[in-house]
């Protein structure tokens, strides 16, 4: 029988944070199992994993509610946590559809580095129709927006009044068609508290949720818009807080080196009773 666990990712409280179902071997399941396995349990993502070439290499294949993704941040986190859970903490690897990505984990703590990022400024009229499923208008931007990837596609808009975070009240339709037809998984809204404090809501209207409580996938492509933007002249360490609007606190820390654009997202996990 299929095992299930079930951790949430940038929290050490098990109602905080983001819910990822984890199958630690997922040998014999196919693409109708592991779907139906993320339908089931209804949280944004859950991760499946399979043996790699050594004991701390796996293959890891991701599935929302409606489709499978080529990668998820916190379910990532999710898994290595749990995996250090049952082999030991150290680094891990995982192959994944969005490329290989890179793993440190200590007791209850993992840091994934990602993919090379990259970001480029979002086609006008994806833009507009964006902001008409948001229920918002060009004013209220404060940003440039992007369309940034960190192994798969995100929207990404600034806004400048932290109130527009908190009232968001979105058209699911409307901006999953959106991002469906840019080929983006989310739409990653953020409003700039202080230099290295930011405040993010994270739509997720493509995976069949509304909102994601934490998106590492996110916050690394978020690391690589402000990179492209030149906000990154030397090292920065970023404080993500995301969740908080729907009840569900959770802290996503951000590394991102000037020259490499790979981006570092490091976040706790616990399991959820």
């Amino acid at each position: 029988m299929t095992e299930i666990l079930r951790y949430t990712a940038f929290s050490t409280d098990p109602d905080g944070g983001n819910p990822a179902g984890v199958v630690l071997d997922a040998r014999g399941l196919d693409d109708a199992a592991m779907l139906a396995i993320a339908a089931d349990l209804g949280y944004s993502e859950s991760a499946f994993v399979l043996p790699g070439p050594t004991a701390r290499d796996f293959h890891v294949r991701y599935s929302s509610p409606l489709v499978e993704v080529p990668f998820c941040g916190h379910a990532t986190i999710a898994t290595a946590v749990a995996l250090a859970d049952r082999i030991g903490p150290g680094p891990l690897a995982f192959t994944t559809a969005a490329g290989r990505i890179d793993l440190t984990t200590t007791p209850g703590t993992a840091s994934l580095t990602s993919v090379p990022t990259s970001s480029a400024p979002a086609p006008g009229a994806l833009v507009d129709q964006a902001l008409h499923a948001l229920h918002w208008t060009p004013s209220d931007l404060s940003w440039p927006v992007h369309i940034a990837h960190g192994g798969a596609g995100h929207l990404i808009i600034g806004v400048a009044n932290r109130a527009r975070l908190a009232d968001l009240d979105y058209d699911f339709t409307a901006l999953a068609d959106t991002l469906r037809s840019a080929n983006l998984i989310t739409a990653h809204l953020f409003h700039e508290r202080s230099p290295d404090v930011y405040d993010v809501r994270q739509p997720f209207p493509v995976g069949g949720v509304v909102e994601d409580a934490a998106t590492g996938a996110a916050a690394a492509a978020f690391g690589g818009y402000l990179r492209t933007l030149g906000k990154v002249p030397t090292p920065r360490s970023l404080l993500i807080h995301q969740g908080v609007d729907m009840g569900r606190p959770s802290q996503l820390l951000v590394d991102i080196h000037p020259t490499d654009p790979r981006v570092t997202v490091t976040g706790t996990a616990v399991p959820i009773p």
